[in-house]
């Protein structure tokens, strides 16, 4: 469905990454607007994992891209942010999700990263004929 950038972050060997949830695009934007026409405002180019990988035009052929030397080239803020925020992941209900697990990250103001939303729980409508069980 979509592609998504994760940046391994550790030592060979160990399990270790971040997947990239947002950026702003600082140059190429007129390229970046080309690939992603439904974004309203230019903030909304990268907002969110699988937009920043179309505006950046990361697909499949990158697994395994290097960013030192390579095509791909991460920078930090020319200044210090003000704070990094943490909390739950998106849309995950569960363990994995809960409060307990602040495992999502962001630099507080910044207009490309999406917005908090609480999971809700999944609802399936039943279709014309679903068996129900009392």
């Amino acid at each position: 469905m979509h592609f998504c950038a994760n940046v391994v972050c550790g030592p060979a060997g160990r399990s270790s990454g971040c997947l990239l949830r947002a950026g702003e695009i600082v140059q190429g934007l007129e390229l970046a607007r080309s690939r992603r026409p439904s974004a309203r405002r230019d903030a909304e180019l990268a907002r969110g994992p699988a937009r920043l990988a179309q505006a950046l035009a990361i697909g499949r052929e990158h697994n395994g891209a290097a960013l030192e030397g390579g095509e791909f080239r991460l920078e930090p803020p020319p200044h210090r942010p003000a704070s990094v925020l943490n909390g739950p992941r998106v849309g995950v209900a569960g363990a994995g999700g809960s409060a307990e697990y602040p495992w999502r990250f962001w630099l507080a103001g910044e207009p490309s990263v999406s917005a908090y939303r609480a999971a809700k729980p999944r609802t399936r409508a039943r279709a014309a004929g679903d068996a129900v069980v009392r």
